[in-house]
């Protein structure tokens, strides 16, 4: 599904654009994807969520600057794929120790439910 490839392009511009201290603590999903019909452009909308505060001042960067340039990282690859303009809102939120509860690591397409 789109979701799936929305949220490995994503996590991918994440670990390209930040340091060791971040990548294995977030999670990606997106929340709600809009096509217009006619024009087939795509309004997403995904939320990072990472495990405290200081992750997510690295991960929106200074006045906002990193979440933009992966923002706008990501949504290029999208379009590249999809053959349509996209617009990629992200969100960035706290979820604390949301590695350690199962159910949001499937969520965040973490794991197998086999494997936990």
């Amino acid at each position: 599904p789109i979701e799936v490839l929305v949220e490995v392009f994503i996590r991918e511009k994440i670990l390209l654009n930040t340091r060791d201290e971040v990548p294995h603590s977030i999670g990606v999903q997106v929340e709600q994807i809009d096509v217009d019909p006619k024009t087939g452009f795509h309004r997403i909308w995904a939320v990072i969520y990472c495990e405290r505060d200081s992750q997510k001042g690295i991960i929106i960067g200074k006045k906002g600057s990193l979440i933009k340039k992966m923002g706008t990282e990501a949504r290029m690859d999208l379009q590249r794929l999809l053959g349509e303009q996209v617009h990629l809102d992200l969100t960035v939120k706290v979820k604390k120790n949301w590695r350690r509860d199962a159910n949001q690591i499937r969520k965040f397409g973490y794991g197998d439910s086999a494997e936990l």
